[in-house]
């Protein structure tokens, strides 16, 4: 596929990070073009993902992160930024925040562990049919909790938590483009062909916060805590988020990873934890706040004087 002629570098392109849980980097040029293939087949369910057991890969293309691709001419060498996870199931490595999480909401560093757990219950219109409210996805938007963690040592006792893992989306070309190239040149690490970028607007306020807006509120009427496991590149992105010193003051805890590089691959491990506000967290999610009106209508004024 040829190459697109350039004679100014964007200043992100993003591309393979990590694939089907190996780093880029360290594979050779038979697995770089293995990989390639497979990817473009779109038959990724026939490799088993390095991160949940017993479970086939499900991600489009096996890409389980992205990183920046930078270089300081067209020609020059490549150099590489943090890794942004863009497979939710990459937060399951090892199940070490299972038990990072339920060593801290719930004192036991063994819990049990439950996926998927129905939460918001569908309003049902009088006027549709079964098979209607069968076929509708509507509330899967927010109507599931990612994992509930059980402790198991209060077996008399139902001790839980909610956990929500967030990856992040990507904007831009598909990533069928650097699929082709890496296939046809497997031999080096290629800058990539088209442009994208980790999406943190769409992934934040515009998936994570909705979520977080309906189930907060009623876990805490519950009298339970809210978990969520990002990466550092996701909470990076956050803009003052107040920080509790006490889980029992806070209505959620964040649980921020971090890649760390073990030969041929990136081990996620933990790298802080943050008690919030749930108001504290709408606010650093949206990155902002309103214009002054003033300063709001002088904008309206200069786009209707400039159709005039």
């Amino acid at each position: 596929m040829p190459r697109p002629k350039t004679t100014k570098l964007p200043p992100k392109f993003y591309s393979v990070g990590e694939w089907f849980g190996s780093d880029i980097v360290s594979l050779d040029a038979s697995e770089r073009k293995r990989f390639a293939d497979l990817a473009s087949s779109k038959k990724v369910k026939v490799m088993p993902c390095p991160f949940k057991k017993d479970k086939l890969c499900n991600k489009a293309g096996g890409v389980c992160s992205v990183r920046q691709y930078m270089r300081e001419s067209v020609d020059g060498p490549i150099s590489l930024g943090n890794l942004v996870t863009t497979c939710p199931s990459r937060f399951f490595d090892a199940d070490e925040i299972f038990r990072w999480v339920g060593e801290v909401m719930l004192g036991t560093p063994n819990p049990q562990v439950l996926g998927e757990i129905p939460f918001l219950q569908k309003l049902k219109n009088e006027s549709s049919s079964d098979d209607e409210e069968e076929d509708s996805e509507e509330s899967d938007f927010i109507g599931r909790i990612d994992n509930i963690l059980v402790n198991p040592n209060k077996p008399h006792q139902l001790s839980w938590c909610a956990l929500e893992m967030q990856a992040v989306y990507f904007s831009g070309f598909a990533m069928s483009s650097e699929f082709n190239d890496i296939s046809e040149h497997p031999e080096m690490l290629r800058f990539p062909v088209r442009k994208r970028r980790p999406d943190f607007r769409s992934s934040g306020p515009k998936r994570l916060l909705p979520q977080l807006q309906t189930k907060v509120p009623e876990l805490s009427r519950w009298g339970k805590k809210m978990a969520i496991c990002v990466d550092e590149s996701f909470f990076g992105e956050l803009v003052g988020i107040q920080e509790m010193k006490h889980l029992s003051n806070a209505d959620l805890a964040w649980f921020v990873v971090r890649y760390e590089q073990e030969g041929n691959r990136f081990r996620l491990r933990p790298s802080k934890c943050i008690f919030s506000k749930l108001d504290s967290t709408i606010k650093a999610l949206t990155g902002g706040t309103p214009l002054p009106q003033e300063v709001f209508e002088s904008q309206i004024r200069t786009k209707l004087a400039s159709l005039r």
